[in-house]
C-alpha cells in the first residue's frame, strides 16, 4: 500500500529561559574589571541625565544597611574562621587552559623574553631573595582592553559585528590570546546577550581582531600567534623559512630539536641559527605589549580586592572602589515622575511625552544602580568564600598550601551559579601581603590517590619541580625513579602522572636534561 505524507499543524507550549535586560546588565558589569567599570559608569552618567553622583552632603542621608556597607568596600570583613570545607567534593573539572599555558610558557622560556608578562610578584618570608621582581605600577593608564576597543572604533563594523568584537576582546586572556573555543563563545553570545550567529560569523570577526596591533592578538594558540606575527613581516626568503618552521615543524620547535629541523629543511648550521634568532624576537604574549611603562612592556593591573593579613594570622579584605562614585537618582527627575503620576489626567500630549521620557530615564538609572550594587554583593561573597577556603595561603603566602578548589566548590559555598563564579574570577585581581594575584591563581585542581587522599596538583608539581631542580644533572632521574622519589615524599602518584606534570612544567625527559 502506498504511503501518503500528511502535513499537520499543532500547538505546543514550550518553556524557554531568557535573560531580562536587567539580568544582562548585571552580567555585563560583573565581567568588567575595576578600570573598565569606572569608564562604564562615567559613560552612563554622561548618557543618562536622571543618574548623577551623590554630593558630600547627601552621604549622611543615604546610609546603607550593615550588609550593604560590607559590599560597597567601605568596611573590612574578618574571615579568620578556620575556613574548613567538605573533603567529599569531587574534582572533575580540569584547568586545561592553565596546563597549556604552563607547558608552552616553560618550553619557550627564551622566546620573546623581554616582552613576556612577569609572574605575580611575591614578597614576605616565602619570596626568593635573589629573584628580580617587577614592581606593579598603580596609576591612571589606558588598559589593555581599552586600546583594543580604540582600534575597534576605527574599524568599519556592523552593529552586530561590533557586539561580537566587544565580546571577543573581553574574552582574551592577559597574554592577548583567545583560549575559549568559538563554539563556547557562540553559546555564550546566544544565552547571555541574545546574539544568535553561526560560528563562521564569529570567526570572521575574529580574523578582523587579529589584524589589530600588536601582531598576534586574538590568536587561539601559540602556533597561530607566531604565524600572525610572521605574516606581517616583509616578503623575504627568511620569512618563508620562519613560516615553514612554525607551520610544519612546530613540535620539534617547541622541543628545541633544531638538528631535526635543519635536517628536514636542508639548512646549514648558520642558516638554522639565523632563523632561530629571528623567531626568538617574536612575542608569545602580545597582550603584554599593550601596557607600556618606563620602557618596559607591563600590563597595568588595578586590584579589585585588597586583602590584609595581620601578624596574628587574621585575614580581612575590602573591595577596591577606585574612582567609582556613589550614584543616585536626580531629585529633579524624581519630582517630574511624581508629578506625572499625580496629575497625568490633566496633562496635554506634549507634557505627557516629556514626563514619560523622564520616567524612562529614571527607571533605567534605578536599574543601573541596582546592577552596580548586585555586582558588589557578588564580588564580596565570592572573595569571602575564596579566602575562607584558602585561608592558610593568605596567612603565610606559601603556594604549596593552596588547597584543591574548583569553580563548583565556590559556587556551592556561595549559592551562586558556576558561570557567575567564572565571571567574577576572570580579569579580577587580589592584592595581598604576598603579592598581587589574579583570582584564577587561587583555583587549583585536585589529585585523588588510590587511598582516597586528596592533594593539590599545584603542590605536587612544586614538589616534582624541586626534585628535578636538585637532581644530579650528570645522572638525571627517569620518570619511574621520579615516581618512586615522589612516593617517599608523601606523593604517591603514578609514573604516567609524573610524565604529565613534568610536561606541564615544561621540563624535558631525563635524556634531554643530562649535562
Amino acid at each position: 500500500m502506498a504511503q501518503k505524507l500528511i502535513q499537520t499543524q499543532t500547538q505546543q507550549q514550550v518553556q524557554q529561559q531568557r535573560l531580562s535586560q536587567q539580568q544582562m546588565l548585571q552580567v555585563k558589569l560583573l565581567e568588567m574589571p575595576l578600570a573598565e567599570l569606572e569608564q562604564n559608569i562615567n559613560a552612563e552618567l554622561d548618557d543618562n541625565p536622571a543618574l548623577e553622583e551623590k554630593r558630600d552632603d547627601d552621604a549622611l542621608d543615604s546610609a546603607a544597611s550593615s550588609e550593604d556597607d560590607a559590599y560597597d568596600g567601605s568596611s573590612s570583613d574578618d574571615v579568620s574562621s578556620d575556613g574548613s570545607s567538605s573533603d567529599d567534593d569531587s574534582f572533575e573539572e580540569k584547568s586545561e587552559r592553565e596546563e597549556r599555558e604552563e607547558a608552552l610558557d616553560n618550553a619557550l622560556e627564551d622566546l620573546g623574553g623581554d616582552d613576556a608578562m612577569p609572574e605575580p610578584t611575591h614578597g614576605g618570608s616565602q619570596a626568593d631573595p635573589d629573584a628580580d621582581y617587577e614592581e606593579t605600577v598603580w596609576g591612571d593608564t589606558t588598559s589593555f582592553y581599552d586600546k583594543l576597543n580604540e582600534q575597534m572604533g576605527e574599524t568599519e563594523l556592523t552593529d552586530q559585528q561590533q557586539q561580537i568584537m566587544e565580546y571577543l576582546i573581553g574574552s582574551l586572556d592577559g597574554d592577548g590570546l583567545l583560549r575559549k573555543s568559538l563554539d563556547d563563545i557562540c553559546d555564550e553570545l546566544a544565552i547571555y546577550h541574545g546574539i544568535d550567529v553561526p560560528v563562521k560569523e564569529i570567526e570572521k570577526v575574529l580574523k578582523i581582531l587579529q589584524t589589530f596591533d600588536p601582531a598576534g592578538i586574538g590568536a587561539r594558540s601559540l602556533q597561530e600567534c607566531l604565524l600572525l606575527q610572521i605574516a606581517r613581516k616583509p616578503e623575504s626568503r627568511l620569512k618563508s623559512l620562519m613560516k615553514e618552521v612554525i607551520s610544519n615543524h612546530f613540535d620539534d620547535f617547541i622541543k628545541k630539536h633544531w638538528d631535526k629541523i635543519s635536517q628536514s629543511m636542508n639548512l646549514t648550521q648558520e642558516q638554522a641559527k639565523v632563523i632561530h634568532e629571528e623567531i626568538k624576537k617574536l612575542n608569545p604574549k602580545p597582550g603584554a605589549a599593550l601596557g607600556e611603562t618606563e620602557g618596559r612592556s607591563l600590563q597595568q593591573i588595578t586590584p579589585d580586592f585588597i586583602v590584609d593579613t595581620d601578624d596574628d594570622g587574621n585575614v580581612t579584605f575590602t573591595l577596591n572602589s577606585g574612582r567609582i562614585p556613589d550614584l543616585r537618582i536626580s531629585p529633579s527627575f524624581t519630582e517630574m515622575v511624581d508629578t506625572y503620576r499625580t496629575n497625568k489626567q490633566n496633562m496635554n500630549r506634549k507634557e505627557k511625552e516629556a514626563l514619560l521620557y523622564a520616567k524612562e530615564k529614571v527607571d533605567k538609572a534605578q536599574g543601573y544602580i541596582e546592577a552596580v550594587k548586585q555586582r558588589r554583593h557578588t564580588l564580596y561573597v565570592t572573595m569571602k568564600a575564596i579566602i575562607n577556603w584558602q585561608k592558610k595561603f593568605f596567612q603565610n603566602g606559601d603556594e604549596a598550601d593552596l588547597k584543591p578548589m574548583i569553580l563548583k566548590d565556590i559556587a556551592e559555598k556561595t549559592g551562586l551559579d558556576i558561570s557567575t563564579i567564572s565571571r567574577v574570577s576572570n580579569m579580577k585581581y587580589a592584592q595581598t601581603r604576598w603579592g598581587t594575584f589574579p583570582l584564577r591563581f587561587f583555583f587549583t585542581d585536585g589529585y585523588v590517590t588510590k587511598d582516597g587522599e586528596e592533594m593539590s596538583t599545584r603542590k605536587i608539581k612544586l614538589a616534582l619541580k624541586d626534585l628535578i631542580d636538585n637532581e644530579d644533572k650528570h645522572k638525571p632521574l627517569s620518570d619511574d625513579v621520579l615516581a618512586q622519589e615522589m612516593k617517599k615524599k608523601g606523593y604517591p602518584i603514578a609514573r604516567r602522572t609524573v610524565a604529565k606534570y613534568r610536561e606541564q612544567l615544561g621540563l624535558p625527559v631525563a635524556r634531554l636534561r643530562k649535562n
